[in-house]
């Protein structure tokens, strides 16, 4: 196989690979930017996706003897779709939903999250072991490290679980009423 010998060649399944990774990472951001009802964000990153992938398409297409370019398209791809994750993650659209439950620390944990401009819903429930208190809270996911560096540092052995949402009617979301 002499392309594996031809520098031509790799340089061109470099170059495929890396619009690949450009052109999934964008679309996985457009995907989740559609299921948080982010309009204008997934129509630009569409027709951003769809030039990138007409144009790896195209380059792979005009020479499908050589195997390097299709094994760049496939490894962009997957690639592609851990970038994406990453750069969504990092963006933090959206709210999250968060659930503590403290067996011990649920007035500290109230006052703390409420004087830091968090809405708290304070339920008393019953666990395993007894009574405990369990929190819940709306809270940016841009937030979300902050909150729950608040929340251990009170309750070290607070159970947290978390689920995005979407505001649908009124709410109170750091200072702002919706």
């Amino acid at each position: 196989m002499e392309v594996l010998l031809d520098p031509m060649a790799w340089l061109s399944a470099l170059g495929i690979f890396f619009v690949r990774v450009l052109s999934i990472a964008l679309d996985t951001v457009r995907m989740i930017s559609v299921m948080r009802g982010k309009k204008a964000i997934a129509w630009v990153l569409g027709v951003a996706t769809s030039g990138l992938f007409v144009l790896s398409i195209g380059w792979v297409m005009a020479d499908l003897s050589n195997p390097l370019k299709i094994a760049a398209y496939s490894v962009g791809f997957a690639y592609g779709t851990i970038v994406g994750m990453n750069m969504e993650k990092k963006m933090a659209m959206g709210h999250t939903f968060l659930t503590v439950i403290s067996s011990c620390r649920g007035a500290g944990l109230v006052e703390t999250l409420r004087s830091a401009g968090y809405a708290v819903t304070e339920i008393p429930a019953r666990g395993k072991d007894g009574m405990v208190t369990m929190l819940e809270l709306g809270v940016e996911r841009k937030d979300l490290l902050k909150v729950q560096g608040m929340i251990t540092e009170i309750d070290p052995s607070a159970f947290i679980t978390s689920r995005d949402i979407e505001p649908v009617h009124r709410g109170y979301w750091g200072g702002q009423r919706s």
